[in-house]
């Protein structure tokens, strides 16, 4: 009688018997690769883990694509809060007009409801307890939620946009709407997942560059904001130099003189650039001591970035060519050895093929030691 086929992880997937193997097998390499999480077909998973059907399943299709989504409103909001923080302190929009006169207030509002959907869906999504088992009870799974990023996540989603409406002061709506960057803390919870890509020289290539733009970014917009700060009580910062150098003077009397939010974000942009990575030209230069002392702060942290950007790059491109440097070491043990034996032309020509047809074979693998 035949041995009976051990039992394949394919059934974690609740795979239909009458479906066939390769299907399963596809749905697990897209669950693996789009998946967030660090456990997405974890070795304990041997059988479907049993659950009702308002619990969800950690490594599910649906969860791995909703945490894409919330990937990308996490990245939106690190870009888009800091920049309305800081450019638009001066411009709270028409509180006479309406809360959805704005279109960026109503974006922003619509991610603060996916942001409390996403709290909801965690306090019944299963999670992996130290004893490596699937817990889908809902009281033990709303508890390790809430001892864990129930704070944070309920902290980014309040609806600041809204107290800001509700507010008649200058000073209180400034306030809140610094408020607002709380929603950051989100990209530390962000970062956690996405380490599991780590092992992919071009993955982390890519995050790496997204990473340093983004501090430039937020730099950029400090940058302005002690500007934009400073400007009632000096004549000497970068803005009004900026303003002098487009033409764009600021009068007191008009609230929308001196250059555009487009004129002062590029600028503010290219100076945070041209200091983090040292090449600046000294057109955009720090004249106040407030600006000086943030000045030399972008210097160490790009200092810092710059050291860990391209000391990552070199790693990255050693490990692509690894295996070029491998080869040729072996080569030159092949073209020695035939050297002190003397071997004849004939065998040597053919050693030096067979060593490079069994390397395109088995690319430098000991295929031995893979068996043991």
């Amino acid at each position: 009688a035949a041995a009976p086929r051990p039992k394949s992880s394919i059934a974690s997937l609740n795979c239909n018997p009458l479906i066939p193997e390769y299907v399963c097998i596809s749905t697990c390499f897209s669950s693996k690769i789009l998946s967030l999480e660090t456990d997405v077909l974890p070795k304990y998973k041997l059988q479907l883990p049993e659950t009702t059907w308002w619990i969800l399943l950690h490594y599910s299709p649906f969860k791995a694509f909703w945490d894409w989504i919330i990937l990308f409103l996490v990245l939106y909001t690190a870009v888009f809060t800091p920049y309305s923080a800081a450019f638009l302190l001066d411009e709270h929009g028409d509180r006479e007009c309406g809360y959805t006169c704005d279109p960026l207030n109503v974006v922003d509002f619509m991610v603060d409801v996916l942001f409390v959907v996403d709290i909801v869906i965690n306090f019944r999504t299963s999670y992996v307890n130290h004893n490596d088992e699937v817990i889908t009870v809902p009281c033990r799974v709303a508890k390790h939620y809430i001892t864990g990023w129930f704070a944070i996540d309920l902290f980014a989603a309040l609806p600041f946009d809204l107290l800001i409406f509700r507010s008649r002061s200058d000073e209180m709506a400034t306030f809140i709407g610094l408020l607002k960057t709380a929603r950051l803390l989100r990209l530390v919870r962000v970062a956690r997942k996405l380490d599991r890509y780590s092992e992919y020289g071009a993955a982390v290539l890519f995050l790496l560059m997204c990473t340093f733009a983004l501090i430039a970014h937020w730099l950029a917009c400090l940058w302005y904001a002690i500007g934009f700060l400073e400007r009632p009580y000096t004549e000497t910062g970068w803005l009004d130099n900026l303003a002098q150098q487009l033409g764009k003077k600021y009068n007191d009397s008009d609230p929308r003189s001196g250059p555009s939010i487009k004129d002062k974000y590029v600028t503010a942009l290219y100076f945070t650039f041209s200091s983090l990575t040292s090449v600046g030209f000294g057109n955009v230069s720090p004249n106040t001591n407030s600006e000086k002392i943030f000045s030399i702060c972008v210097m160490v942290i790009g200092s810092l970035m710059y050291a860990s950007i391209f000391g990552n790059v070199s790693a990255i491109i050693q490990r692509l060519y690894s295996g070029t440097t491998r080869y040729h070491t072996q080569m030159l043990r092949v073209k020695d050895f035939i050297r002190f034996h003397q071997i004849p032309g004939g065998l040597r020509l053919r050693l030096e093929e067979y060593f490079q047809h069994a390397w395109s074979y088995t690319n430098g693998i000991d295929m031995n030691a893979v068996r043991q």
